[in-house]
């Protein structure tokens, strides 16, 4: 899978994506990391890519030529995806990341000062995405934060690939606590279920867990859940 980022801090990226799991799959061939410099992109002889936005405000915009050009430069005439990071955007979940780690080719368009010039936008992004209700200088943390995400769903990236489907968000519920040696630590033991070696009875029990705690910590979640199994129930 071919990760291209178009950006004013490629460092930034790069050195972000290319170490633990997300490093290792791209140094085996299984994903590509691309931090294309937007500023070279600019026809502006001192390598200038913002400018004074029409009506006054605060801050400067990104300008749409140099932004064009770079997306243009990767994308060519192929359908590839933009992806502009935006807190006006839709809320990036795990459902989004499975929807698009099913593409070859994804791009990332990282704005950055008071944003893009609007132009540029209708002319090539395709989604607009966020990562939560709060403003950051930048696309390229979000920009970072999907990619990590997304990359863990592409088949070899993690050694056990049954991670991706058993983590939270996958079902719609939050993940069960898990334990590792020792078995007492603190004063507290592993439950002794976990110890059985009864695997359906472990499966049930970290099915009540992942229901209990997704109620618990995250209500909004647990009654989506609610809801849909009710439907499911319905339908058949």
């Amino acid at each position: 899978m071919k990760f291209h980022i178009l950006t004013l801090f490629p460092e930034m990226v790069e050195q972000g994506l290319n170490t633990s799991i997300i490093g290792r799959a791209a140094a085996k061939g299984l994903l590509s990391i691309n931090a294309v410099n937007i500023r070279d992109y600019t026809t502006e002889k001192h390598g200038k890519v913002d400018d004074y936005p029409y009506g006054g405000g605060a801050g400067m915009l990104m300008q749409a030529q140099p932004v064009y050009d770079a997306c243009m430069a990767v994308k060519g005439d192929k359908p590839t995806r933009v992806i502009y990071m935006t807190p006006q955007g839709q809320t990036f979940t795990q459902e989004k990341a499975q929807e698009l780690s099913q593409e070859e080719e994804l791009i990332f368009l990282c704005g950055h000062y008071e944003g893009i010039d609007e132009r540029v936008l209708e002319e090539v992004v395709t989604d607009y995405l966020s990562i939560g209700d709060y403003v950051l200088t930048g696309g390229e943390l979000p920009a970072m934060v999907m990619i990590d995400t997304i990359s863990r769903l592409v088949p070899g990236v993690l050694n056990n690939e049954d991670s991706a489907q058993t983590e939270s968000f996958t079902d719609g519920l939050l993940e069960y606590p898990q334990y590792s040696r020792p078995e007492e630590w603190h004063g507290k033991k592993v439950p002794p279920i976990l110890l059985s070696g009864h695997h359906a009875n472990v499966e049930k029990w970290r099915l009540e867990q992942s229901m209990e705690r997704t109620k618990e910590r995250r209500p909004d979640l647990w009654e989506r859940w609610l809801e849909k199994h009710d439907n499911s129930r319905k339908s058949h």
